[in-house]
Order: structure tokens, then sequence, then C-alpha cells
């Protein structure tokens, strides 16, 4: 059955076109992955099916009487005072409505004395039951405890939602919008602060999910599992390929090859043509024979109704991250009896670690366990005894924290980078436009970049900086797939030595040689696959 429909759907904004004739048809039942690069419209796609936008032009069409669950990127606050807990409870709002009707139907019951009365009294307190216990209103805490558990939230439930971590408020939301239980349920970046604990436990109640899934998401790991069908959109149009993201990756390389064959072939057909186009000229110049120049006009013309074919670009755009620092010793990095606490909280309990000189170490932990927390004693941030944390005497370490920020965002692109690195104009806008910022974008103000954009531009600056060892901070946060992979291939390039923080289990398969995890106070080698 059709759940969702849209047909040559336009959204504008100003005149930025987004979406240009989105065409798809998602079926109940479905889990659907919506890939793209950011900005491309994916979100917009979601907030016109929630009915939070509407299109500008075409024809949107939703299984009549579905309720829809929508996760935001960004969730709204709630009113002052409210716990976790409460707004966990909101999606019963209307079971505590039934039950105190209940309530209300047996104090009456109780004093009624007429049987007539009492009759309809008892009908309507069966028909308020009948309700209730088919929207599992005898399941409310167990419901709750499950969710809340498998989400990790059971030590926040007590504290007001207003004052959690911007993650935090995410997960809560994300509890919440599962909690309803809805027909159609739309997942805008569900996994940007997830561990992986919590992801694998998504991950199985979502491939278990009774109703129809359309989830927007950067982790291809999470989509591999979860999604039965993916849809690219680029240039404001969708292809639909059904399978998971790896799926539909194979498959978009098999038809670029398929175009690029067919792109040769022709190059081979015009190249033939203009050759008997100049001989036929030639010939009736020498030959003063006006039918040469007649069949030579008639192959121009012919030539100029064939529609071309665009050359695909094969190969994808790569960052270049040319190691130019000095090499450090041997041992970049050691910790000696390293000891962290935040409060009364103690995070780390006298760990000892070295890593050495080229090693691409990831840091895993739950959330909480204190991985940011170490990478502030790393960059001198905390307080600490003296030979606890020692680098190479030759390290110049570079670092990339989770919401990368520039000290003024009114700032443009090629100011930031000209501060940082001095250089002439036109090398500074040379080298950023290796990292994608090309003509006018380097006038663009740092403030209105996208994640990845302030990533990339962060790392064009600690390149040119020539630093050794990297510091990264869940640097894969908010980046599309194609930027996680040009930032894969630049990591995988750099010959210094990195220490970085992920919950992306791919990027991590991808990236690290050597994977570490926090744990009950301790930091332990762990196998590569997280």
């Amino acid at each position: 059955m059709l759940e969702i429909g849209m047909n040559g759907v336009i959204k504008n904004y100003g005149f930025k076109n987004v979406l240009n004739g989105v065409n798809l048809e998602i079926m109940t039942g479905d889990r659907v992955a919506i890939v793209g690069r950011n900005g491309a419209g994916k979100s917009t796609i979601l907030k016109i099916v929630a009915g939070q936008e509407a299109p500008g032009q075409g024809i949107v069409t939703i299984r009549k009487g579905v309720t829809v669950g929508y996760l935001e990127q960004i969730p709204e606050l709630s009113a002052q005072g409210v716990t976790a807990r409460e707004v966990l409870m909101e999606p019963f709002d209307q079971l505590f409505s039934i039950e105190r009707k209940l309530r209300a139907l047996e104090q009456e019951m109780a004093t009624q004395a007429d049987p007539d009365t009492l009759e309809e009294l008892m009908r309507r307190y069966a028909h308020q039951q009948n309700l209730f216990v088919s929207m599992d209103g005898y399941a409310i805490e167990e419901n709750l405890a499950r969710i809340a558990t498998g989400f990790g939230l059971t030590e926040l439930l007590d504290r007001p939602f207003n004052v959690l971590s911007g993650g935090q408020k995410t997960v809560v939301k994300l509890a919440c919008t599962i909690l309803r239980k809805p027909d159609i349920l739309l997942l805008d970046e569900p996994t940007n602060h997830l561990d992986v604990r919590t992801l694998e436990w998504f991950e199985t109640y979502l491939a278990k999910y009774k109703g129809t899934v359309l989830i927007v998401s950067h982790d291809r790991y999470f989509l591999d599992k979860v999604a039965q069908k993916t849809i690219i959109l680029d240039a404001g149009v969708c292809q639909l390929f059904h399978g998971n993201y790896t799926f539909s990756q194979r498959e978009q390389e098999r038809l670029l090859l398929l175009e690029f064959e067919q792109y040769k072939n022709q190059q081979k057909k015009v190249e033939a043509m203009r050759a008997a186009i100049k001989r036929f000229h030639d010939w009736g110049v020498q030959a003063d024979n006006p039918k040469f120049h007649r069949k030579a006009k008639e192959l121009e013309k012919r030539l100029e109704k064939m529609e071309l074919i665009d050359k695909p670009q094969l190969e994808k755009p790569k960052i270049p991250i040319a190691f130019k620092g000095e090499r450090t010793g041997r041992e970049a990095l050691k910790l000696k009896d390293l000891s962290l606490s935040i409060g009364d909280l103690r995070l780390l309990d006298s760990v000892s670690l070295t890593l050495f000189y080229q090693e691409k170490a990831c840091l895993t932990g739950d959330n909480g366990t204190g991985k940011t927390t170490l990478f502030r004693a790393l960059l001198g941030e905390l307080p600490l005894p003296e030979g606890a944390v020692r680098f190479a005497p030759s390290a110049k370490v570079g670092y990339i924290p989770q919401e990368t920020r520039f000290d003024d965002g009114q700032a443009s692109i090629l100011d930031v980078f000209r501060q940082a690195c001095p250089c002439p104009e036109h090398i500074a806008r040379s080298i950023l436009a290796k990292y994608s910022f090309y003509a006018d974008d380097v006038f663009k103000r740092v403030s209105a970049l996208s994640g990845g954009e302030k990533v990339l531009l962060k790392l064009a600056i600690l390149v040119r900086q020539e630093i050794n060892f990297l510091l990264l901070d869940e640097p894969t946060n908010h980046i599309d797939i194609e930027t996680r992979e040009m930032l894969e291939e630049a990591l995988l390039d750099f010959g210094g030595t990195i220490l970085f923080v992920s919950h992306d289990r791919y990027f991590v398969q991808r990236v690290a040689t050597r994977v570490l995890g926090i744990e009950a106070r301790a930091i332990i080698e762990r196998q590569k696959h997280v």
C-alpha cells in the first residue's frame, strides 16, 4: 500500500532551488534512507511529509489516517522546569486522559443506585477500558523503562529537560518520538549523539519496527543495518535503489561506468563524423563537386542534432593533506598515572598509555566516560601533576573539537585562513579551492558555514601550519557522506600521529590502526570492529 507519494515536487528558498521535480513512492512498512550532500534538501523532504512545510509545486500524498512522528535535528525547548521524564510521558497524554475518565466512572458507579444509569455507566466504562487496552495502556511504565534503558536515559529522567546538553536533548526527543509508535517515523540525523552501544540497540529496534521509517543520516554502517531502500538526492532530484546504502553505491558506480562507456562510444562516433565531414569538404574542393559539400552539410546537421553525453566524473575529489610537518620521536604521546575527575565524578584512575609515531588511534566509550575531558587535559586546559601527560618534544598539536567555532563569526573564509596562515590572496584562494571553497565562496561568513565546511576550513589551516599530531573530537558529526569519505582519504594520507574520538563505526574501521576504549575508569585495548 502506498504510504507516501511525491509527484513533481518543487521547493525553493528565495532564489535557491532545493527540490527540482522530486518523484518518489514509499510503501507501507518500508525502511528508507535519504542520502545526499549537506544542503541537498533531505530535511526539506521530511518537513514536507511531516506537514511543517508546503511544496512550492507538485503533489504530496500521505495515506489517510496515519500518524506521523518527526525527530528534528535540533530539538525545541520545553516549558521551564519540565523534567526529561515528563517529556517522555507526553506521548501517553491520551492514555492518561482515558485513565482519568475510568477513575471518574468508577467513582460514579460506586455511588449510583439507579439500575438504568448504572448500566449506561458500565457500558461507557467498558468502551473506555477497551480503548485503554487497545492502546497498550497497562504497559506504559514497561514501555517507558524499556526505551529509557535502551537509550541510556535512566539517570537523566528527573533532570530538567532544558538544562540537558544538546546531545542529551536530542536523545530524549528521539526516545519520545519512538514512544509514540507512529505509523510513519521520520528521523533526521538520529545517530549524531548516540554511542556505539545505544546505536546497536537502536538498530535492532528499528529492524523490528512495524511502521514506515524514513531516515536522513550520514552514518553508513547504521544505514546498511537499517535501510531496505536508499534514495540518493542530488541536484534536487531523487534516484531510488532497492537496497541499503552500500548496494546503492555499487549500483551508482555500475551505472556511472556504463555511462562512461556510452560517452566513449559516442565520442568515437563524433570523431568519425567530424573526420568524414572534413574529407567530404576536401573532396568537394579538389573535385569542384557540390555533392560532396552537400553530403558534408548533411553530416554537420546530424552532428548538431545529436544529444551529447557529458563526460562522467569518475574520480572523487580529494583533500590535499600531504604531510609536511617535522616527524616526532617514536613515542609521540605518553600518559603516566593520569587521573581525571569532574567534581566528585571520577573519570580516569591512574591511566598509563603510549601512542607511537604515525599511529591512528580511535578512543571509544559510552557517553559521559570522559573522552572529551581527556582531550581537554591533553590540550593543557586542566591542572595535572608534572609528567602525567608528555608529548614528544617536536610534537605540534592540532585540534578539531566537536563543534568547530571561529573567534569572529562575521569574518570571511578568506580572512580567517589568511589570519591563521599569512600568505598572498591568490595563494590562499588556490589552497582553499582544494578544500571545495571556490571563487566567491571564500567571501562567505564563517558563521554561515555548515559543520562539514567548518571542519574542512579548520583542516586547511592545520595542514598549512604543518602540524604533526592531530586531536579530533567526533570530526564526522554533521558532515555529509561525501565529505566523510574525503576526510577519511585525507587522514589515511596524513603522515603524523592521530588520536580521535568517533562513534562512526565505518569511519573507525577505515581510519584507525588502533582502537582504545574508556571502561571502568581505565583505557583498554579493543579489537578494531567496534
